[in-house]
């Protein structure tokens, strides 16, 4: 167990050992931190105390966290910085294409153990639901399943959902804007569902991609599901070799780009 010492408050003495070890390399750019439960046991103070640690090194721009994955170490860019976000319309029109969505369902719901986590909200709390088939020039290409806290669904409620995403409305009209998000990649099969609305066999592969969005203060925004037609899509991702040359080593490589690409028939 690591001690503290009584002339500095805890979280400020936990954020200070964090910043010393960044410093002399024991936690390198990109590096996992321990989690809030090791730390709590580590230091033997509240996972509160911890949370106000950490909470002061992300305002430093020190680390980032992401939802579910833990903090991690930050180079000298913001990580945030190295990966433009883009949503639906945005990426189809840079392939050309023309975007549209068919909303199938736009209500409100208790929101599951596994909604709520991500939403940073009670389990059974209210919250909006929206789900949208997503279009190209016409023809489905990706199924939406998206839920937001009370407060951010109300604000897109009344708005027109099919000709219109959630990052235009937000930002736009309310100027929210979308500082950050984490990807979550998977492989599925469709379902009698997917198969329905996508056009294709039951069980054919799905490109699936959960994204937690969030504003500023890692406030989520919202929580989706999108499944892509695995024969109609493609995501690309751009590394950069990041060297030191003052010390002649490699050290991480950041992800520069990630951008959808239409599979053209």
């Amino acid at each position: 167990m690591a001690s503290l010492k009584d002339n500095k408050p805890r979280h400020e003495q936990i954020a200070e050992w964090i910043r010393d070890n960044i410093t002399e390399g024991s936690f390198g750019i990109d590096d996992k931190l321990p989690s809030e439960s090791e730390l709590s046991s580590q230091f033997d103070v509240s996972r509160v105390t911890v949370r106000r640690a950490l909470q002061t090194l992300e305002s430093e721009q020190r680390i980032y966290r992401c939802q579910g994955l833990g903090s991690f170490v930050k180079g000298k860019k913001a990580v945030q910085n190295t990966l433009a976000m883009s949503d639906f319309m945005e990426d189809m029109k840079q392939n050309g294409l023309v975007a549209t969505s068919i909303v199938l369902q736009n209500t409100v719901e208790p929101a599951t153990p596994a909604v709520a986590q991500r939403l940073k909200v009670e389990a059974g709390t209210k919250v909006f639901r929206l789900d949208r088939l997503r279009l190209a020039d016409n023809k489905p290409i990706a199924l939406d399943y998206t839920w937001l806290p009370a407060f951010y669904g109300q604000l897109i409620v009344d708005y027109d959902l099919e000709q219109r995403t959630i990052f235009d409305i937000l930002e736009n009209e309310y100027d929210i804007t979308i500082t950050s998000g984490c990807y979550y990649l998977h492989a599925e099969n469709a379902t009698d569902y997917h198969a329905q609305h996508l056009n294709i066999e039951k069980g054919s592969a799905l490109f699936r991609m959960d994204r937690i969005s969030y504003t500023l203060e890692e406030k989520p925004v919202y929580y989706q599901q999108r499944y892509y037609r695995n024969d109609k899509i493609m995501y690309r991702m751009r590394v950069e070799r990041n060297k030191d040359i003052e010390n002649s080593e490699l050290t991480s490589m950041p992800l520069r780009e990630i951008s959808a690409e239409f599979i053209k028939e």
